[in-house]
């Protein structure tokens, strides 16, 4: 019997044919443990898979780095896409990888930040596009599971805080295939109905239960909404896309309500506070008014004709006292001198001086001063004290001048 016999090269070339031939090695994916991750200097990436069954060597040629968007470390649960192949020179099969990506919540956590990271280029989560939580909302939209945690958080919060405002539910799909195109019909149909506020959320989760609210769309169609939106989802530690894109966020479904839902004794009490203050002010502005009034009417009184009468007459009146008083103490100041002036007329009165033994003597209308005025046989008059004597003159006698 012959036998044939082949050389390792020849093995090893058919088995790499087998590979190539095999659709299914051609284009497979394998989930595992990375273990033995080597970046090489040529730029090739060197590691093993393994799981609780086996490992597999797997390679990532530099070319094809373009499908790793991470940087892959020891540990790290991914999902290789690629071909299986055979190393001819040693004889062993290994993965050549073309797309490695983390698995489960790592994979989603890398498609969340880059899906963030395009919508905030967009400017979706900019200030400027917040858009007011209304203060004294009347109708709140809520967009979650009829069944779920959410919705029966925010009834109670809602019937403790004021059982008047009306809540309008919208049952939603909030996991799984399907939730997020149910997320937007309940945003759109509750902005065409015309509430006050919409809540979009759900109870807490991992990050594969509240994927939902980090789709696209869902993203889009809360930032197209002309209705604030709050958004709450999961609890305060987990964070969504819808969470940066609506106009306010909310830890809790529970705080969503405390932020949309008006506290009815707080408004109440507010309400008494403003009505106390708005009457003080009202107070006070009338007592302003009046008071301007006064003094207007102060003003009018001032300008008004009688007055200006009244202040004239009073003026006449001081200038009537000042006359008064100004021809007093002039007629005092000429009845004073006045008297002086007949004090010293009476002391030189020739009544005066004839009383004295003196005579005023006069030829005709002329006063006589002097000796050289008359003459012998001139008729003079003598007027004394207590009457006149008409005389002639006899004789004419000078005195000298050194008597």
């Amino acid at each position: 019997m012959n036998k044939s016999i082949y050389s390792v090269a020849q093995i090893n070339k058919y088995i790499k044919n087998m590979f190539a031939q095999d659709f299914v090695l051609n284009h497979v994916s394998i989930k595992g443990e990375v273990s033995n991750c080597k970046y090489h200097s040529s730029g090739h990436i060197y590691f093993t898979l393994k799981d609780e069954g086996g490992v597999l060597k797997c390679v990532m040629f530099r070319q094809d780095r373009g499908g790793l968007s991470f940087s892959m470390k020891e540990g790290d649960k991914v999902i290789v896409s690629g071909r299986m192949d055979v190393y001819e020179r040693s004889g062993e099969y290994q993965l050549y990888a073309k797309e490695i990506e983390l698995d489960g919540a790592g994979n989603l956590f890398l498609k969340f930040e880059a899906l963030k990271r395009e919508l905030a280029e967009m400017g979706m989560f900019a200030p400027e596009y917040k858009q007011p939580i209304p203060k004294y909302a009347s109708t709140i939209g809520i967009v979650t599971a009829q069944t779920g945690a959410a919705i029966q958080d925010i009834r109670n919060v809602a019937s403790r805080r004021n059982p008047s405002v009306q809540l309008i539910l919208y049952p939603a799909q909030v996991q799984g295939e399907g939730a997020a195109e149910t997320i937007v019909q309940g945003i759109r149909a509750l902005e065409t109905y015309g509430v006050d506020v919409i809540i979009v959320g759900r109870g807490g989760g991992s990050i594969e239960d509240l994927w939902a609210f980090n789709e696209e769309i869902v993203a889009r169609a809360i930032f197209d909404c002309r209705t604030p939106i709050v958004s709450a989802v999961g609890h305060e530690v987990d964070w969504t896309i819808a969470d940066y894109v609506a106009d306010m966020r909310a830890p809790t479904p529970s705080a969503a309500a405390e932020l949309c839902v008006f506290d009815r004794n707080n408004f109440m009490q507010d309400l008494a506070k403003s009505r106390m203050h708005m009457n003080t002010v009202m107070n006070n502005k009338i007592r302003h008014v009046r008071l301007r009034l006064e003094n207007d009417a102060k003003h009018i009184e001032l300008l008004s004709p009688q007055h200006k009468l009244r202040e004239l007459q009073q003026r006449l009146d001081n200038i009537s006292d000042k006359i008064t008083y100004v021809m007093k103490h002039r007629l005092d100041a000429c009845r004073n001198r006045l008297q002086l002036i007949i004090r010293s007329l009476e002391s030189n009165s020739p009544l005066r001086k004839m009383e004295s033994g003196f005579a005023y003597v006069q030829i005709g209308q002329k006063r006589l001063i002097s000796v050289d005025e008359i003459h012998q046989k001139d008729e003079i008059s003598i007027t004394l004290r207590d009457g006149e004597v008409l005389a002639e003159v006899k004789e004419v006698k000078k005195y000298h001048e050194s008597y």
